[in-house]
């Protein structure tokens, strides 16, 4: 019996020994910087980033350092910092939305270090240089302030504004069945995609953002990347149902139509968004231009 319990503890230690360096082969490790305060920021930047053997954080109160090991091929860092901001804790990459952070018990509230204040960075830099190079251009410098005024004001009522603008010359180009022009709109959509500061969305669009933000720069990746209009289509599906998951949560001027196609993606369906009631497809251009229908109406 005492031979049969010793084989059976080696053959336990044998197979703990061999799942440990299985997980340690498949695993990678990353040192981020997480901004927090004390031992309860540690506990909660800890709960939020860890997700069970998948991804462990080890966070450092004194340095603000965070050790993150993960297994690559079922998550990366950006998906754990994101979590991580959505408990309220800022990292150089990803920030928490304001209301959550303020939400934070008072010993949480960290230093900001990481957030930049789009209202009034930009007018100290333009009072400095209108001060400096410029001090008797007065009526100039009050255009200058009217201009900065209006571009901060609309910043602020929908910062994802240039994304949709964007995505609507993306759809108007297919409709066309102009996969040039669609490349071409595409990568202009990414560079509005990479220009969106995160600090600048309120709480649910921020939710909404980390959770396709992803997925949207990949497929807006391919559709730039090619000119052949059908392979663009096949990526404009997910594309629409992501922007569409945007454009739920933010405030419309004007209203914005979901559109379905029963034909689309061989014969699935697909959706897309307009900003026009007419039905004008982009999944067939002028095949079956108007092939589709009004499923929603985004106010």
């Amino acid at each position: 019996m005492k031979l049969m319990s010793k084989t059976w503890v080696a053959i336990t230690v044998l197979l703990s020994f061999t799942v440990s360096n299985a997980q340690i082969k498949s695993s990678v490790t990353e040192t981020v910087k997480i901004f927090g305060n004390c031992g309860m920021c540690e506990t909660a930047i800890e709960k939020a980033g860890n997700i069970k053997n998948i991804a462990t954080v080890d966070w450092n109160e004194d340095t603000k350092m965070a050790t993150v090991t993960y297994d690559s091929k079922k998550t990366n860092p950006d998906e754990i910092l994101k979590s991580i901001a959505l408990s309220g804790y800022d990292s150089e990459k990803f920030l928490a939305p304001d209301n959550v952070y303020s939400n934070l018990p008072g010993c949480c509230q960290y230093d900001r270090e990481a957030k930049i204040d789009v209202k009034t960075e930009p007018k100290k830099e333009i009072a400095a240089e209108n001060h400096s190079e410029h001090a008797n251009h007065s009526e100039s410098t009050t255009v200058e302030a009217k201009k900065l005024s209006a571009s901060i004001q609309a910043m602020e009522t929908n910062p994802l504004k240039a994304v949709f603008d964007n995505y609507f010359e993306v759809k108007n180009a297919l409709v066309k069945t102009d996969g040039n022009a669609a490349s071409t709109k595409a990568k202009e959509l990414l560079s509005a995609i990479n220009a969106v500061k995160m600090e600048t969305l309120n709480t649910d669009q921020h939710t909404v953002w980390m959770k396709v933000l992803k997925t949207i720069k990949v497929d807006t990746q391919i559709i730039a990347n090619t000119k052949d209009a059908k392979k663009q289509r096949d990526h404009f599906d997910t594309l629409s149902s992501n922007i569409y998951a945007l454009i739920k949560v933010s405030k419309q001027k004007t209203p914005t139509y979901y559109q379905y196609c029963p034909m689309a993606n061989n014969g699935k369906g697909a959706n897309w968004l307009s900003k026009e009631n007419t039905v004008k497809n982009p999944y067939y251009g002028s095949m079956m231009l108007s092939c589709g229908k009004v499923v929603e109406t985004i106010k």
